[in-house]
């Protein structure tokens, strides 16, 4: 063919149909992304993991998936028939926190140390057989990735429960 041709320039039918299949295999995909945000599944969802020694139980809700800037919850609820005579002390452990923002917990701890990889909360014993604590946060605008989250109920220095669970952060 002659360069000044007009159809100098055009493709080859099987170029033509690989670009044609990417185009169509970036729209699915895009798709697949709107419908997952339309029907939330990219939203906020929170999770639960417990555990129990048949005396004591642990439950830790938690945000499975979350968004930065988004308020998500955390509670731990420890529960003990009979009621609890000793303070009640969690282990939390401390890079977990670093994906929040937060007002504090409710109730407040009586005692808060920390060492090189756990937080300890320390709270007076209430009265009943169930403890809650909350925590009031929010997603930071700087997260991203998300952390690994683990609580355990201590019992004379020891871990006596221990919970472990994940926090996703969708983009």
């Amino acid at each position: 063919m002659d360069n000044d041709s007009t159809l100098a320039d055009v493709h080859p039918p099987e170029i033509r149909r690989r670009a044609r299949a990417g185009r169509r295999a970036v729209l699915v995909v895009l798709a697949l992304v709107v419908l997952a945000g339309a029907t939330t599944l990219l939203g906020v969802r929170t999770g639960t993991a417990s555990t129990t020694d048949g005396t004591w139980s642990l439950q830790v809700r938690y945000p499975q998936i979350a968004r930065s800037g988004l308020d998500v919850v955390w509670q731990v609820r420890v529960t003990h028939p009979g009621g609890f005579r000793e303070p009640i002390q969690i282990a939390v452990n401390a890079s977990y926190f670093d994906i929040f923002e937060t007002q504090g917990f409710h109730p407040e701890p009586s005692k808060t140390t920390r060492d090189g990889k756990l937080l300890y909360l320390e709270f007076d014993p209430p009265p009943g057989d169930e403890f809650v604590v909350d925590y009031d946060a929010y997603i930071q605008g700087s997260s991203q990735l998300g952390r690994r989250g683990e609580v355990h109920l201590m019992d004379r220095n020891r871990p006596r429960l221990t919970v472990t669970y994940r926090t996703w952060l969708a983009p």
